[in-house]
Protein backbone atom coordinates (compact mmCIF):
# COMPACT_ATOMS: atom_id res chain seq x y z
CA UNK A 1 0.00 0.00 0.00
CA UNK A 2 2.99 2.07 0.58
CA UNK A 3 5.01 1.79 -2.91
CA UNK A 4 1.32 2.30 -4.32
CA UNK A 5 0.69 5.85 -2.39
CA UNK A 6 4.09 6.46 -2.79
CA UNK A 7 3.79 6.18 -6.94
CA UNK A 8 0.45 8.27 -6.77
CA UNK A 9 2.45 11.12 -4.93
CA UNK A 10 5.16 11.01 -7.39
CA UNK A 11 2.96 11.13 -10.51
CA UNK A 12 1.15 13.99 -8.62
CA UNK A 13 4.83 15.75 -8.06
CA UNK A 14 5.21 14.96 -11.66
CA UNK A 15 2.15 16.84 -13.02
CA UNK A 16 2.64 19.79 -11.00
CA UNK A 17 5.58 20.49 -12.52
CA UNK A 18 3.66 20.84 -16.28
CA UNK A 19 3.50 24.13 -18.38
CA UNK A 20 0.54 25.90 -18.71
CA UNK A 21 -0.69 25.21 -22.33
CA UNK A 22 0.73 27.45 -24.81
CA UNK A 23 4.14 27.57 -23.18
CA UNK A 24 7.04 25.64 -24.38
CA UNK A 25 8.12 22.51 -22.92
CA UNK A 26 9.60 19.28 -22.96
CA UNK A 27 7.81 16.31 -22.39
CA UNK A 28 7.10 14.35 -18.85
CA UNK A 29 8.39 11.10 -18.88
CA UNK A 30 5.86 8.85 -16.21
CA UNK A 31 7.49 6.01 -15.21
CA UNK A 32 6.28 2.42 -16.04
CA UNK A 33 9.14 0.51 -14.66
CA UNK A 34 7.39 -3.25 -15.56
CA UNK A 35 7.29 -2.21 -19.11
CA UNK A 36 8.84 -2.45 -22.22
CA UNK A 37 7.68 1.26 -23.13
CA UNK A 38 8.00 4.60 -21.66
CA UNK A 39 4.92 7.12 -21.28
CA UNK A 40 5.06 10.46 -21.66
CA UNK A 41 2.99 13.39 -21.07
CA UNK A 42 3.16 15.87 -23.68
CA UNK A 43 -0.04 18.27 -22.48
CA UNK A 44 -2.11 18.82 -19.92
CA UNK A 45 -4.77 20.88 -18.38
CA UNK A 46 -7.39 20.64 -21.35
CA UNK A 47 -11.18 20.04 -20.96
CA UNK A 48 -11.20 16.52 -22.57
CA UNK A 49 -9.81 15.68 -25.56
CA UNK A 50 -12.19 13.59 -27.60
CA UNK A 51 -10.56 13.29 -30.70
CA UNK A 52 -7.03 13.43 -31.90
CA UNK A 53 -5.17 13.50 -35.64
CA UNK A 54 -2.06 14.22 -37.66
CA UNK A 55 -2.29 17.07 -39.43
CA UNK A 56 1.14 15.91 -40.47
CA UNK A 57 4.26 14.52 -38.08
CA UNK A 58 4.82 17.51 -35.85
CA UNK A 59 1.18 18.85 -35.88
CA UNK A 60 -1.99 16.50 -33.68
CA UNK A 61 -5.48 18.26 -33.98
CA UNK A 62 -7.92 17.57 -31.69
CA UNK A 63 -11.28 18.30 -30.15
CA UNK A 64 -12.30 19.30 -26.62
CA UNK A 65 -15.88 18.36 -26.18
CA UNK A 66 -16.99 21.71 -24.69
CA UNK A 67 -16.83 23.51 -28.38
CA UNK A 68 -13.19 24.09 -29.39
CA UNK A 69 -10.06 22.84 -31.68
CA UNK A 70 -6.84 22.73 -31.39
CA UNK A 71 -3.80 22.13 -32.62
CA UNK A 72 -0.97 20.79 -30.54
CA UNK A 73 2.78 21.14 -32.17
CA UNK A 74 5.25 18.04 -31.10
CA UNK A 75 8.40 19.59 -31.68
CA UNK A 76 7.87 22.67 -28.99
CA UNK A 77 4.42 21.67 -26.87
CA UNK A 78 2.70 24.64 -28.36
CA UNK A 79 -1.19 24.74 -28.46
CA UNK A 80 -3.10 26.88 -30.84
CA UNK A 81 -6.82 27.42 -30.78
CA UNK A 82 -8.60 27.52 -33.95
CA UNK A 83 -11.17 29.65 -34.54
CA UNK A 84 -14.34 29.47 -37.03
CA UNK A 85 -16.52 26.70 -35.70
CA UNK A 86 -20.12 27.18 -35.64
CA UNK A 87 -22.28 26.52 -32.69
CA UNK A 88 -21.63 23.37 -30.76
CA UNK A 89 -24.67 22.24 -29.04
CA UNK A 90 -22.76 20.88 -25.69
CA UNK A 91 -25.49 18.71 -23.53
CA UNK A 92 -24.51 15.66 -21.45
CA UNK A 93 -22.09 13.61 -23.47
CA UNK A 94 -22.74 16.09 -26.55
CA UNK A 95 -20.61 18.53 -28.40
CA UNK A 96 -17.47 19.40 -30.45
CA UNK A 97 -16.50 15.22 -30.50
CA UNK A 98 -14.49 13.70 -33.22
CA UNK A 99 -11.92 14.86 -36.02
CA UNK A 100 -10.28 13.08 -38.49
CA UNK A 101 -7.88 13.84 -41.71
CA UNK A 102 -10.12 12.68 -44.81
CA UNK A 103 -8.15 10.92 -48.13
CA UNK A 104 -8.52 14.06 -49.59
CA UNK A 105 -6.94 16.33 -46.54
CA UNK A 106 -3.31 16.76 -49.02
CA UNK A 107 -4.69 17.41 -51.90
CA UNK A 108 -7.80 19.56 -50.76
CA UNK A 109 -6.91 20.24 -47.58
CA UNK A 110 -10.15 18.91 -46.10
CA UNK A 111 -10.60 18.05 -42.19
CA UNK A 112 -13.56 16.32 -41.00
CA UNK A 113 -15.74 16.51 -37.92
CA UNK A 114 -18.29 15.47 -35.88
CA UNK A 115 -20.09 17.48 -33.58
CA UNK A 116 -24.15 17.82 -31.36
CA UNK A 117 -25.96 20.70 -33.41
CA UNK A 118 -29.08 21.87 -31.94
CA UNK A 119 -32.20 21.20 -33.60
CA UNK A 120 -35.59 21.93 -33.30
CA UNK A 121 -36.00 18.16 -31.49
CA UNK A 122 -32.61 18.75 -29.16
CA UNK A 123 -29.19 18.17 -30.04
CA UNK A 124 -28.02 15.78 -33.19
CA UNK A 125 -24.93 14.73 -34.08
CA UNK A 126 -23.67 16.24 -37.29
CA UNK A 127 -20.60 15.60 -39.93
CA UNK A 128 -19.03 18.65 -41.45
CA UNK A 129 -15.42 19.05 -43.33
CA UNK A 130 -13.60 22.28 -42.79
CA UNK A 131 -10.30 23.65 -43.81
CA UNK A 132 -7.37 24.95 -41.52
CA UNK A 133 -6.16 28.49 -42.70
CA UNK A 134 -3.48 29.36 -40.21
CA UNK A 135 -5.53 29.51 -36.87
CA UNK A 136 -8.78 29.83 -38.23
CA UNK A 137 -11.65 26.28 -39.76
CA UNK A 138 -12.59 28.21 -43.10
CA UNK A 139 -14.70 26.52 -45.80
CA UNK A 140 -17.09 24.82 -42.99
CA UNK A 141 -19.67 22.52 -44.82
CA UNK A 142 -22.56 20.57 -42.50
CA UNK A 143 -22.31 17.47 -44.91
CA UNK A 144 -25.12 15.50 -43.16
CA UNK A 145 -27.00 17.11 -40.51
CA UNK A 146 -28.86 13.82 -38.90
CA UNK A 147 -32.17 13.05 -37.81
CA UNK A 148 -31.51 11.66 -34.64
CA UNK A 149 -32.76 14.27 -32.14
CA UNK A 150 -34.27 13.39 -28.45
CA UNK A 151 -34.61 15.36 -25.15
CA UNK A 152 -31.69 13.09 -23.44
CA UNK A 153 -28.15 13.87 -23.50
CA UNK A 154 -26.64 10.39 -24.33
CA UNK A 155 -25.17 8.36 -26.77
CA UNK A 156 -24.06 10.85 -29.49
CA UNK A 157 -21.30 8.61 -30.66
CA UNK A 158 -19.47 9.46 -32.77
CA UNK A 159 -16.22 8.37 -34.74
CA UNK A 160 -14.98 9.17 -38.59
CA UNK A 161 -13.74 6.40 -40.44
CA UNK A 162 -12.43 6.27 -44.41
CA UNK A 163 -11.86 3.65 -46.75
CA UNK A 164 -9.65 3.46 -49.72
CA UNK A 165 -12.97 4.14 -52.28
CA UNK A 166 -13.96 7.45 -51.42
CA UNK A 167 -16.50 7.07 -48.80
CA UNK A 168 -16.73 8.19 -45.23
CA UNK A 169 -18.32 6.25 -42.30
CA UNK A 170 -19.01 7.49 -38.92
CA UNK A 171 -21.50 6.20 -36.17
CA UNK A 172 -24.78 7.52 -33.69
CA UNK A 173 -25.57 5.76 -30.79
CA UNK A 174 -29.81 5.51 -30.31
CA UNK A 175 -29.97 9.09 -27.97
CA UNK A 176 -31.35 7.30 -25.01
CA UNK A 177 -34.30 5.73 -27.12
CA UNK A 178 -33.76 2.21 -27.27
CA UNK A 179 -36.47 1.56 -30.44
CA UNK A 180 -34.45 4.15 -32.31
CA UNK A 181 -31.69 1.49 -33.11
CA UNK A 182 -34.29 -0.87 -35.36
CA UNK A 183 -36.07 2.01 -36.63
CA UNK A 184 -34.41 2.79 -40.56
CA UNK A 185 -36.24 5.94 -40.75
CA UNK A 186 -33.78 7.94 -38.68
CA UNK A 187 -30.27 7.97 -38.22
CA UNK A 188 -30.07 7.19 -34.63
CA UNK A 189 -28.35 3.64 -33.60
CA UNK A 190 -27.09 3.33 -37.27
CA UNK A 191 -23.58 3.87 -38.93
CA UNK A 192 -23.99 5.84 -41.97
CA UNK A 193 -21.31 5.72 -45.37
CA UNK A 194 -21.39 9.09 -47.19
CA UNK A 195 -19.24 10.11 -50.46
CA UNK A 196 -16.57 12.25 -49.14
CA UNK A 197 -18.47 15.44 -49.96
CA UNK A 198 -21.45 14.37 -48.47
CA UNK A 199 -23.64 12.93 -50.97
CA UNK A 200 -25.01 9.24 -50.81
CA UNK A 201 -23.37 6.44 -52.59
CA UNK A 202 -25.59 4.98 -55.51
CA UNK A 203 -24.80 1.17 -53.58
CA UNK A 204 -25.80 1.50 -49.99
CA UNK A 205 -28.01 -1.04 -48.76
CA UNK A 206 -31.39 1.23 -47.98
CA UNK A 207 -31.10 3.55 -50.82
CA UNK A 208 -34.35 1.97 -52.39
CA UNK A 209 -35.95 1.18 -48.78
CA UNK A 210 -38.65 2.86 -48.66
CA UNK A 211 -39.01 5.30 -45.36
CA UNK A 212 -35.54 4.29 -44.77
CA UNK A 213 -32.88 6.94 -44.48
CA UNK A 214 -30.04 6.19 -47.45
CA UNK A 215 -27.18 7.26 -45.41
CA UNK A 216 -27.46 4.09 -43.03
CA UNK A 217 -24.98 0.94 -43.73
CA UNK A 218 -26.05 -0.79 -40.80
CA UNK A 219 -28.24 -0.56 -38.07
CA UNK A 220 -28.86 -1.69 -34.33
CA UNK A 221 -26.40 -0.39 -32.38
CA UNK A 222 -26.99 0.98 -29.09
CA UNK A 223 -23.33 3.52 -29.19
CA UNK A 224 -20.46 3.37 -31.50
CA UNK A 225 -17.43 5.05 -30.02
CA UNK A 226 -14.99 3.80 -31.90
CA UNK A 227 -14.61 2.99 -35.91
CA UNK A 228 -12.09 1.87 -37.96
CA UNK A 229 -11.60 0.64 -41.88
CA UNK A 230 -8.67 -1.83 -42.20
CA UNK A 231 -7.89 -0.75 -45.45
CA UNK A 232 -5.48 -3.95 -46.01
CA UNK A 233 -8.64 -6.30 -45.75
CA UNK A 234 -11.17 -4.52 -46.69
CA UNK A 235 -13.13 -4.64 -43.60
CA UNK A 236 -14.97 -2.33 -40.72
CA UNK A 237 -14.96 -2.37 -37.18
CA UNK A 238 -16.40 -0.72 -34.37
CA UNK A 239 -16.61 -1.08 -30.56
CA UNK A 240 -19.63 0.08 -28.99
CA UNK A 241 -21.19 0.31 -25.31
CA UNK A 242 -23.81 -2.13 -23.72
CA UNK A 243 -25.67 -0.92 -20.98
CA UNK A 244 -24.52 -3.11 -17.63
CA UNK A 245 -22.29 -5.88 -19.15
CA UNK A 246 -22.16 -6.35 -23.36
CA UNK A 247 -19.54 -3.71 -24.85
CA UNK A 248 -19.39 -5.12 -28.41
CA UNK A 249 -16.19 -5.31 -30.71
CA UNK A 250 -18.57 -5.61 -34.22
CA UNK A 251 -17.41 -6.66 -37.94
CA UNK A 252 -19.71 -4.27 -39.59
CA UNK A 253 -21.32 -4.97 -42.52
CA UNK A 254 -23.53 -3.69 -45.05
CA UNK A 255 -26.97 -3.31 -44.36
CA UNK A 256 -26.61 -6.18 -41.47
CA UNK A 257 -28.58 -5.54 -38.26
CA UNK A 258 -26.67 -5.88 -35.12
CA UNK A 259 -29.66 -6.63 -32.65
CA UNK A 260 -29.96 -3.60 -29.97
CA UNK A 261 -31.88 -4.09 -28.21
CA UNK A 262 -33.32 -6.87 -29.31
CA UNK A 263 -30.58 -9.07 -28.22
CA UNK A 264 -27.72 -7.69 -25.78
CA UNK A 265 -25.61 -9.80 -23.36
CA UNK A 266 -26.06 -6.71 -20.72
CA UNK A 267 -27.98 -6.38 -17.70
CA UNK A 268 -30.43 -3.88 -17.42
CA UNK A 269 -29.48 -0.67 -15.08
CA UNK A 270 -32.59 -1.11 -12.27
CA UNK A 271 -32.11 -4.73 -12.30
CA UNK A 272 -30.31 -8.46 -12.99
CA UNK A 273 -32.34 -8.47 -15.94
CA UNK A 274 -31.16 -9.34 -18.95
CA UNK A 275 -32.19 -6.84 -21.92
CA UNK A 276 -34.12 -7.59 -25.13
CA UNK A 277 -35.08 -11.64 -25.98
CA UNK A 278 -31.47 -12.99 -25.73
CA UNK A 279 -28.01 -12.94 -26.81
CA UNK A 280 -28.71 -14.06 -30.25
CA UNK A 281 -31.40 -14.24 -32.74
CA UNK A 282 -31.64 -15.44 -36.67
CA UNK A 283 -31.20 -12.37 -38.55
CA UNK A 284 -28.76 -9.92 -36.14
CA UNK A 285 -25.46 -10.28 -36.27
CA UNK A 286 -22.94 -11.70 -33.34
CA UNK A 287 -19.92 -9.48 -31.96
CA UNK A 288 -16.24 -10.59 -32.29
CA UNK A 289 -16.00 -9.93 -28.89
CA UNK A 290 -18.11 -8.97 -25.56
CA UNK A 291 -16.73 -7.26 -22.54
CA UNK A 292 -18.26 -8.38 -19.47
CA UNK A 293 -18.23 -6.52 -17.34
CA UNK A 294 -18.60 -3.04 -19.53
CA UNK A 295 -15.36 -1.63 -19.58
CA UNK A 296 -17.10 1.76 -21.57
CA UNK A 297 -14.76 1.69 -24.59
CA UNK A 298 -14.03 4.90 -25.98
CA UNK A 299 -12.51 4.43 -29.41
CA UNK A 300 -10.54 1.94 -31.89
CA UNK A 301 -7.43 2.16 -33.03
CA UNK A 302 -5.49 -0.89 -35.41
CA UNK A 303 -2.16 -0.85 -34.86
CA UNK A 304 0.45 -1.06 -37.87
CA UNK A 305 3.71 0.42 -36.55
CA UNK A 306 7.16 -1.06 -35.95
CA UNK A 307 8.10 0.65 -32.88
CA UNK A 308 6.10 -2.20 -31.06
CA UNK A 309 5.89 -5.54 -33.50
CA UNK A 310 4.71 -8.03 -31.35
CA UNK A 311 1.25 -5.70 -31.32
CA UNK A 312 0.71 -5.09 -35.15
CA UNK A 313 -2.45 -6.33 -36.15
CA UNK A 314 -3.71 -5.68 -32.60
CA UNK A 315 -7.14 -3.70 -31.76
CA UNK A 316 -7.07 -1.03 -29.29
CA UNK A 317 -9.44 0.61 -27.16
CA UNK A 318 -10.01 3.00 -24.50
CA UNK A 319 -11.58 2.08 -21.51
CA UNK A 320 -13.80 5.10 -19.81
CA UNK A 321 -15.06 2.75 -16.52
CA UNK A 322 -12.42 0.22 -16.20
CA UNK A 323 -9.59 2.59 -16.66
CA UNK A 324 -7.01 1.38 -18.82
CA UNK A 325 -5.84 0.64 -22.32
CA UNK A 326 -7.07 -2.55 -23.91
CA UNK A 327 -5.21 -4.53 -26.66
CA UNK A 328 -7.18 -7.22 -28.00
CA UNK A 329 -5.22 -9.62 -30.43
CA UNK A 330 -6.98 -11.32 -33.63
CA UNK A 331 -6.48 -14.33 -35.60
CA UNK A 332 -6.54 -14.41 -39.10
CA UNK A 333 -9.82 -14.79 -39.71
CA UNK A 334 -11.25 -11.92 -37.71
CA UNK A 335 -11.54 -13.58 -34.29
CA UNK A 336 -10.44 -12.09 -30.89
CA UNK A 337 -7.81 -14.45 -29.46
CA UNK A 338 -6.38 -12.88 -26.27
CA UNK A 339 -6.57 -9.79 -24.78
CA UNK A 340 -4.38 -7.46 -22.51
CA UNK A 341 -5.18 -4.71 -20.21
CA UNK A 342 -2.47 -1.85 -20.35
CA UNK A 343 -1.79 1.38 -18.08
CA UNK A 344 -4.24 0.53 -15.15
CA UNK A 345 -1.89 2.27 -12.85
CA UNK A 346 -2.70 5.35 -14.31
CA UNK A 347 -6.09 5.38 -13.18
CA UNK A 348 -7.64 7.92 -16.38
CA UNK A 349 -10.14 7.15 -18.82
CA UNK A 350 -8.87 7.18 -22.00
CA UNK A 351 -10.53 8.65 -24.37
CA UNK A 352 -8.62 8.71 -27.71
CA UNK A 353 -5.98 6.80 -29.50
CA UNK A 354 -3.62 7.73 -32.79
CA UNK A 355 -0.53 6.02 -34.34
CA UNK A 356 2.34 8.44 -35.33
CA UNK A 357 4.32 7.59 -38.46
CA UNK A 358 7.43 6.08 -35.74
CA UNK A 359 4.83 3.81 -34.65
CA UNK A 360 4.22 5.55 -31.46
CA UNK A 361 0.83 4.68 -29.62
CA UNK A 362 -0.77 8.90 -28.43
CA UNK A 363 -3.89 8.92 -26.15
CA UNK A 364 -5.96 11.74 -24.40
CA UNK A 365 -7.60 11.05 -21.02
CA UNK A 366 -10.56 13.13 -19.90
CA UNK A 367 -8.68 14.41 -17.01
CA UNK A 368 -7.37 16.57 -19.96
CA UNK A 369 -3.86 15.04 -21.03
CA UNK A 370 -2.19 13.96 -23.78
CA UNK A 371 0.16 11.37 -23.55
CA UNK A 372 2.29 8.84 -25.83
CA UNK A 373 3.77 5.75 -25.84
CA UNK A 374 6.89 4.51 -27.42
CA UNK A 375 9.90 1.94 -26.96
CA UNK A 376 12.52 2.63 -24.37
Amino acid sequence: MFKHLASKFYLSALLLLVTVQGETADPIEILQPDQAFKLEQIANGLGIPWGMAFLNENEIIFTERQGAVKIIELNSLRITTLHGLPKIAVKGQGGMLDVATGPNYASHGWIYFTYSKRSDLGPVTTLARARRIQDQLGDWQDLLVSRSGTDTGRHFGSRIAFDDAGHVFFGIGDRGVRDNSQNLGNHAGTIMRLNLDGSVPNDNPFLNTAGARPEIWSYGHRNPQGLLFDTKKGILWSIEHGPRGGDEINLVQKGRNYGWPIVSHGKEYWAPISVGEGTEKEGMEQPVKVYIPSIAPASLMLYSGNAFPQWQGNLFSGALKLLHLNRVSLSMDNKAIDEERLLGDLEERIRALQQSTEGWIYLSTDSGRIMRMRPR
